[in-house]
């Protein structure tokens, strides 16, 4: 008898990171390390995504270039994500587009123009990943950086004057009256006026309203204010959940979080980081993570923990000392990503190489090493669980580990009926199956 078919489908995202999310994994011959920043090489990344039907590719961002003066190449920055995307736009016809732009710095004017506009050219396929910033903020002009709580009152400011500015057209505002010459009607553009504590802006958009009402909206953070914010405005939720059994908690307690704020808990997709390492057999899996793992620099690697967890000085640790669980803090303003790691080495009794290799792996999230069939078991074990909707896969390394998830990975998946073999609609709120908002 064929087994029962699934009566829902993962959503499935995946963050491009062209030179590989695994650290140093951009050594391994073959990676094209060369053709990065360029356009050719990440559509190429792009349209393989596009190609197994995913739902949308993740541009992440960053402000400063701290990481690659430490010896780690792999972060988003060499890609700014509204030029990029705008690119790939036209160069793709179905698959989401999803970037971060950080209210920390930023205006919500230009954010919501920015972000509307990708939606218009695209055709409906814009999302912003909604991101505060903890640093990058000598790059503008700041002293200092605002506390955790300064830093989310302004989000949530900024994400409703966005929200408002996406609705200061009514969708039927154009009427493009070739007899009269009016272009709009001029009652249903409004101005927002608004007055807050951190803006003031007066609106309205200068052009109408997108194809999506509001483009995705996508929130990336996993403390106290951070799911607080989320849970308000959210469409998706990105989140860093290494063990399955504090996933199910973090997305049952989500869940009642929106159904509190009135949302509906089906209209904002969890979606936490994978890093699959596939081969054929487990074997020949092994094999791959331990040359990926051969590559990764261990004196760039402690400096890259050590700025991890929060700057903690590392130096006078040999590679094979355990890290010692009593130099860590409980502090919860040191944010989600600081105590996954914490736990990690508490629960684990991780030595400094260990935490080296794991954080050069996952950052935090859960990495996976097997065949497309034991990494599809997994996935749907959580799946069908209660830890999320979906995933956000993370290519280990490029272009070979992209063509393994989108050609592997993601067709067991849909053999198995929990991804989409064709897609049904053309914008990313379709793809995620979420209702179109409104004016």
């Amino acid at each position: 008898m064929a087994a029962a078919q699934p009566t829902r489908r993962m959503a499935l995202t995946t963050f491009v990171i062209p030179a590989g999310h695994h650290k140093d994994s951009w050594r391994r011959e073959g990676s094209r390390i060369e053709d990065v920043p360029g356009l050719d090489y990440v559509t190429e990344l792009t349209r393989m995504a596009e190609d197994a039907k995913i739902d949308a590719v993740f541009f992440g961002d960053i402000a400063h270039a701290e990481p690659t003066l430490r010896g780690d190449i792999k972060t988003n920055g060499y890609y700014e994500p509204i030029s990029t995307l705008s690119a790939l736009a036209g160069r793709t016809t179905h698959i989401g587009l999803i970037g971060t732009m950080s209210t920390s710095f930023e205006s919500p004017y230009t954010v919501a123009r920015q972000i509307a506009g990708l939606d218009h050219m695209s055709g409906g396929r814009a999302g912003w990943n909604l991101v505060t910033s903890f640093d990058g903020f000598q790059n503008y002009g700041f002293d200092g950086i605002p506390s955790p709580e300064d830093r989310y009152r302004r989000a949530t400011e900024f994400a409703a004057v966005v929200k408002a500015l996406w609705d200061s057209w009514g969708d039927d505002a154009v009427i493009a009256d070739r007899a009269s010459g009016d272009y709009i009607d001029a009652a249903k553009v409004r101005k927002i006026n608004h007055k807050g504590e951190y803006f003031q802006v007066e609106g309205p958009m200068p052009g109408p309203r997108s194809p999506q009402g509001h483009p995705v909206i996508v929130q990336a953070g996993s403390s106290g204010p951070g799911l607080d914010l989320g849970s308000s405005v959210g469409d998706a939720i990105y989140t860093a959940q290494p063990v399955k059994q504090r996933a199910v908690e973090f997305y049952a307690d989500f869940k009642k979080m929106l159904e509190a704020k009135g949302r509906n808990p089906q209209h904002t997709k969890v979606l936490p980081g994978i890093l699959p390492i596939i081969g054929e057999t487990i074997k020949e899996a092994e094999e791959l993570a331990a040359e990926l793992g051969s590559y990764v620099n261990l004196d760039h690697g402690r400096r890259q923990v050590s700025a991890g967890l929060a700057g903690l000085d590392l130096s006078s640790l040999d590679y094979d000392d355990r890290i010692p669980a009593e130099w860590l803090s409980e502090d919860p303003s040191l944010g989600s990503r600081y105590h996954v790691f914490r736990r990690k080495i508490v629960d684990q009794g991780m030595t400094l190489r260990d935490m080296i290799i794991d954080m050069a792996r996952s950052a935090g999230h859960q990495w996976i090493i097997g065949t497309p069939q034991t990494i599809a078991d997994n996935m749907v074990d959580w799946f069908e669980a209660g830890a999320c909707d979906g995933f956000n896969l993370n290519s280990p390394y490029n272009p070979g580990g992209m063509k393994q998830m989108c050609e592997l990975l993601v067709p067991e998946l849909q053999n198995r009926g929990y991804a989409r073999t064709e897609y049904e609609g053309t914008t990313l709120r379709e793809h995620f199956g979420l209702p179109r908002p409104a004016a």
